[in-house]
């Protein structure tokens, strides 16, 4: 196997999710040294157990205060990151925007933009340590696209696929990278609970056909196919791509 990464320090966020194991999986897979983080202590360390010699912390992504000590810890560990992945993220309530609640749409905005925000701002002065670096935000098609259903996500994932194209043109001349990956619906816990959520079995399965017929491909993606995206965007190919919302979603926007 290609071993794009072989020696660098590459942290996830959001580690203990479908995403960010595969993403943190598929970077080990390739040489790199790894620093995941995660506020799920158990999916945490079972997302180590595939990824050997990985070094791991547990907090809250949208704490200032946890992102911190988990970039001095990686630091101290294992020497400055170099490449960022930021997986964390939840989808929220299934609503319209004027019928969401306070608490549900802040909770969606904290996890999914400021706990981006947070990452890039505690990593980022390893890049500039190092004189390069590469980021990767996890935003979505719904971040391209509005949603009449996921209003409070679909709007949290604009706000990260611009966060990300802001950060590039804050860095290009450092040479430090910032893109973001933008998935289709994708076979994961995350979407189960969605599509659970949607009501009784038939509720379910027509919930599940919907989202598969919105795709060309007329199926779900995997999180590796998201994963090899984020590791392209990661890698040295990609040394003249910054400020990318990358679609890895089966023709949905095409």
């Amino acid at each position: 196997m290609q071993a794009r990464f072989e020696g660098r320090v590459a942290a996830v966020t959001g580690a203990a999710g479908a995403l960010g194991r595969a993403s943190a999986v598929a970077l080990a897979a390739e040489g790199a040294r790894l620093f995941l983080f995660d506020r799920d202590e158990e999916g945490l360390e079972a997302t180590a157990a595939l990824c050997p010699g990985a070094v791991t912390c547990a907090g809250d992504t949208t704490s200032a205060a946890d992102m911190e000590r988990a970039a001095g810890k990686a630091l101290r560990e294992l020497g400055p990151v170099e490449l960022l992945a930021v997986a964390a993220g939840i989808v929220g309530p299934s609503k319209i925007a004027i019928e969401v609640d306070e608490a549900d749409w802040d909770r969606v905005f904290a996890i999914n933009v400021k706990g981006s925000w947070l990452a890039a701002r505690s990593f980022i002065p390893h890049m500039r340590e190092l004189g390069r670096g590469s980021v990767v935000l996890f935003s979505s098609t719904s971040g391209l696209q509005g949603s009449p259903v996921l209003s409070a996500y679909s709007a949290s994932k604009g706000a990260v696929t611009l966060l990300a194209k802001s950060l590039a043109l804050n860095h290009a001349t450092e040479n430090i990278r910032v893109n973001c990956v933008c998935p289709g619906t994708i076979d994961s816990p995350m979407n189960d609970r969605a599509i659970a959520a949607s009501g009784d079995a038939a509720a379910q399965a027509a919930r599940a056909a919907f989202q598969k017929s919105r795709h060309p491909m007329n199926r779900f993606g995997t999180p590796q196919e998201v994963a090899g995206a984020v590791l392209y965007l990661l890698s040295d190919a990609a040394g003249f791509t910054t400020g990318v919302a990358l679609p890895v979603d089966g023709g949905r926007l095409a």
